[in-house]
């Protein structure tokens, strides 16, 4: 699994500004021309340039796997639209939920997703129907209620908050049908998913993160 460190506006923080499946990875307008290359050669996706409610903040207000890119409601009907236009491999919904910052809340690949332990019964209905996961649970990793950014996970592996039990680990890695490992980026950061960018191709992380973070990393999403 090839890892590689980058910036975003000058920020190591790159997964506020980045989503990423398999098939695209949606990332803010004027992103420089080599950022952009870097996310081409190790995410090996078609890459979008894109706003939701005029921000720039893609990673925090995405969330989804190879299934479903979800918005939140607060997305304009212009910027639904031409993602639904643009990226044709993959279904693309708007949300009637109470959190707009999707990317914290929800965590997911494409057999699971653990979301924000405040969502009624009936968000985590719709949220599961559109993901399209086997299961989907309320929870926290580490007692942190954000888990979407407290964890990065495709269907190769996962990384979360370097706080989690060895009984949330097994437990999260029974959930997601996949290996978990423990960590943090970006220089000491156990919010992980605010400096990493993953999919089953690739993972991308701030420039700041050392290299026994990266080996955590390798062990979590390693073949």
């Amino acid at each position: 699994m090839n890892i590689q460190r980058m910036s975003v506006f000058g920020t190591d923080n790159i997964g506020v500004y980045i989503f990423s499946n398999n098939k695209y990875t949606l990332v803010p307008r004027n992103l420089d021309k080599q950022a952009k290359e870097i996310i081409k050669e190790n995410l090996n996706t078609e890459i979008i340039e894109f706003t939701i409610a005029d921000s720039f903040l893609i990673g925090i207000f995405l969330a989804g796997n190879n299934n479903c890119i979800v918005m939140p409601r607060i997305a304009k009907e212009e910027e639904f639209r031409l993602i639904k236009e643009v990226a044709k491999d993959v279904r693309v919904e708007k949300v009637d939920v109470r959190a707009t910052a999707l990317g914290n809340v929800i965590l997911a690949n494409d057999k699971a997703a653990l979301v924000y332990p405040e969502f009624s019964d009936a968000e985590v209905k719709i949220l599961k129907e559109v993901l399209e996961v086997e299961e989907i649970k309320k929870g926290t990793i580490a007692q942190v209620i954000v888990v979407g950014s407290a964890g990065v996970v495709t269907s190769k592996g996962g990384l979360v908050h370097i706080d989690a039990t060895e009984s949330e680990v097994k437990e999260l890695g029974q959930l997601f049908g996949t290996k978990i490992e423990v960590g943090t980026v970006n220089f000491g950061n156990a919010l992980v998913r605010s400096g990493m960018v993953a999919n089953d191709n690739g993972v991308l992380v701030g420039t700041s993160t050392t290299g026994p973070e990266i080996l955590r990393m390798q062990r979590a999403f390693g073949e």
